[in-house]
C-alpha cells in the first residue's frame, strides 16, 4: 500500500511472466510410459509376494507345530476309559528345543483333557474352543489359528490326540503356540530379496529404454541437422534412402511442403521477372510520348491520344500479369465450393455481349447443367479470355458458338469461331506468357491465363483448327474439367 495525501493506492504487484507448455520429450515419454506402468506392477506384485510368502512361511512352519504337537503327544499316558480318563504327560520343555529354529521365536504348549481340564504346559495359554476342519490339510485331527500370548501374537496348532494304555483309553488336546517373529523375518527377507530383483529389472528396462530411443531417434536428429545444415533458399528433395519406414511419411510429408514452396517461389521469381521485363517496353514508350509531346513535335490531343492508348496497353497487361499471380493463389486454398459452370458461362457472355453487338457476330450458346468444383473467379476468367479472343479474332459479320456440357467424368466448354486459325508453329507456345501478341493482337497472357486455370482445376485445354473443304475456317477451344465425386448443393451465380 501507498499513501498519497489522504488516500491509499494499492501498487500493483508484478505480474509473473508466462511460462508456455512443453511438451514431454521422446526418451522422458516413452520412460513415464513403460517405467510408471512397470512400477505400478512391481507394487503390485510385491504385496502379491508377501502375501504368498506368508503363506508358504506359515505353511512350513505349520508343519513344524504339528510335529511339536504330535511329539508331546507321544509323551502322554491315560487311566481309565473315556469321560473317566485321567492323562499324565511327562513332557520336559527341552524336549520342544529342537523344533525352535534361533532365538528369535519361542514355543509354548498346553495338554489338556477334551472339558479343558488342564493336564500340563502354560495353564495361561487359553483353551482351544474351535472345531476340526472337515478336510483338514494333514492325516491328523489338526487345526490352526492365530491368537495371543503373553502380550505377542502367536500361531497355534491344536491336536486331538488318542492316547491308549494297557490301563486306559481316552482323548487329549495338545496345544503348541509360536511367536511369530521368524515368521515375518523370513516373509521380509523373501519380499526384499524379490525387490532386488525386480529393482535391477527396472533399471534394465529404463536403460535399454534409453539407448534404444536414442538408437531410434537419430535419424530425426540427422535429418534436423541436415535441414539446419542447408543453404538458405535451398529447397531439394530429402533422400529418403536410409530413413526408417516409420519416419517415411514426414519425410514425404516434407518434400510435398517444399515442392510447393518450389513452386510457389518459381513463380513469384517468374512473376518479377516477367513484370520487369514486359513493363519496361510500355514505360519506355510512354517516356517517348511525353518527351515527344513536351517539344511540341506533335500537336497536343494527338499527344494525349497516344499516351491514353499506351497506359491502356500498359494497364491491360498489368492486370493480366496480376490475374496470372492470383491463379496461384487459389491454387492452393483446397475450400473450393461447387458451381454450375454453364450459369457462369452465360453471365460471361452477357457482360461480352457488347462486343458481340459491335462487330455483328452470330452468336449461339448452348448450355447444360455441368457442375464442377472451383472458384467463381476461375471460371469467370477463364470464359471471359476464351470469349475475348474468339470476339476479337472472328471477322465482322461471323459466327461464334458456345457449348456446355457434362457427363460421368467431366464437364466441357467449346468456344468455336469463325478467325483465322492459327499455325502450328505458334500452336506450340500459345499458352506460353508473352508469346501469342503477334498473332492474335494482345498482350500474350490470356491462354496463358487459361492454361494455369486448366492445370489448378486438374484439367485440359486445346486449341484446333477447323477446316472446311481443306481450308482453315476458324478456331475450336476445348476445356474439359473433371466431374466432381460428392459435395454440397451446386451455387447459384448470377451474371
Amino acid at each position: 500500500m501507498k499513501r498519497s495525501g489522504a488516500r491509499l493506492t494499492r501498487v500493483p504487484r508484478p505480474s509473473r511472466p508466462f511460462k508456455p507448455y512443453r511438451p514431454l520429450s521422446l526418451r522422458r515419454y516413452l520412460l513415464l510410459g513403460i517405467l510408471v506402468p512397470v512400477l505400478l506392477f512391481v507394487g503390485v506384485n510385491a504385496f502379491s509376494v508377501y502375501a504368498q510368502a506368508q503363506r508358504a512361511v506359515n505353511i512350513a512352519y505349520d508343519r513344524t507345530l504339528l510335529a511339536s504337537a504330535k511329539s508331546i503327544g507321544e509323551q502322554l499316558d491315560v487311566s481309565g476309559y473315556d469321560k473317566l480318563s485321567q492323562l499324565r504327560a511327562t513332557v520336559p520343555y527341552a524336549a520342544l528345543e529342537a523344533f525352535e529354529a534361533d532365538n528369535q521365536s519361542r514355543i509354548y504348549y498346553r495338554v489338556s483333557s477334551l472339558d479343558g481340564e488342564m493336564v500340563s504346559g502354560f495353564a495361561e495359554l487359553p483353551f482351544w474352543h474351535g472345531k476340526i476342519p472337515q478336510q483338514p490339510a494333514y492325516a491328523a485331527l489338526v487345526d490352526f489359528y492365530d491368537g495371543e500370548f503373553r502380550g505377542e501374537p502367536v500361531r497355534i496348532a491344536v491336536l486331538l490326540q488318542p492316547v491308549a494304555s494297557a490301563n486306559g483309553r481316552g482323548m487329549a488336546v495338545v496345544q503348541v503356540a509360536e511367536t511369530l517373529a521368524l515368521r515375518h523375518t523370513l516373509a521380509r527377507q523373501i519380499l526384499v530379496d524379490t525387490l532386488w530383483r525386480q529393482a535391477a529389472l527396472v533399471l534394465l528396462i529404463a536403460l535399454v529404454v534409453v539407448v534404444v530411443v536414442q538408437q531410434a531417434t537419430r535419424p530425426v536428429r540427422q535429418l534436423s541437422a541436415e535441414l539446419q545444415g542447408r543453404a538458405e533458399g535451398d529447397l531439394t528433395r530429402i533422400s529418403t534412402d536410409d530413413a526408417p519406414r516409420e519416419l517415411l511419411p514426414l519425410v514425404d510429408a516434407t518434400n510435398d511442403v517444399m515442392q510447393r514452396l518450389q513452386r510457389l517461389l518459381d513463380h513469384q521469381k517468374r512473376f518479377v521477372r516477367d513484370a520487369a521485363h514486359q513493363l519496361r517496353t510500355p514505360l519506355a514508350v510512354l517516356k517517348t510520348q511525353v518527351q515527344s509531346a513536351l517539344r511540341d513535335d506533335i500537336a497536343p490531343r494527338q499527344a494525349l491520344e497516344e499516351i491514353n492508348g499506351t497506359v491502356d496497353r500498359a494497364t491491360a497487361l498489368a492486370n493480366q500479369m496480376l490475374n496470372l499471380a492470383k491463379v496461384e493463389q487459389l491454387r492452393l486454398q483446397a475450400d473450393a465450393p461447387l458451381l454450375d459452370w454453364s450459369a457462369v458461362v452465360r453471365a460471361v457472355a452477357i457482360d461480352l455481349s457488347p462486343l458481340l453487338a459491335e462487330k455483328d457476330i452470330d452468336f449461339e450458346i448452348s448450355t447444360r447443367p455441368a457442375p464442377v468444383r472451383a472458384h467463381d473467379w476461375m471460371l469467370r476468367e477463364l470464359a471471359r479470355n476464351l470469349l475475348h479472343n474468339a470476339i476479337k479474332h472472328t471477322p465482322e459479320g461471323g459466327s461464334l458458338s458456345v457449348e456446355v456440357a457434362a457427363d460421368a467424368q467431366a464437364a466441357s466448354l467449346r468456344v468455336t469461331d469463325s478467325g483465322p486459325g492459327i499455325g502450328p508453329e505458334l500452336a506450340q507456345r500459345l499458352f506460353q506468357p508473352f508469346s501469342a501478341g503477334d498473332v492474335r493482337s494482345g498482350s500474350g497472357l490470356g491462354l496463358a491465363i487459361c492454361f494455369e486455370i486448366v492445370q489448378a482445376l486438374g484439367g485440359s485445354i486445346t486449341l484446333d483448327n477447323r477446316e472446311d473443304h481443306g481450308h482453315v475456317a476458324g478456331l475450336e477451344a476445348a476445356v474439359r474439367l473433371p466431374a466432381p465425386v460428392v459435395g454440397p448443393a451446386i451455387g447459384q451465380n448470377g451474371p
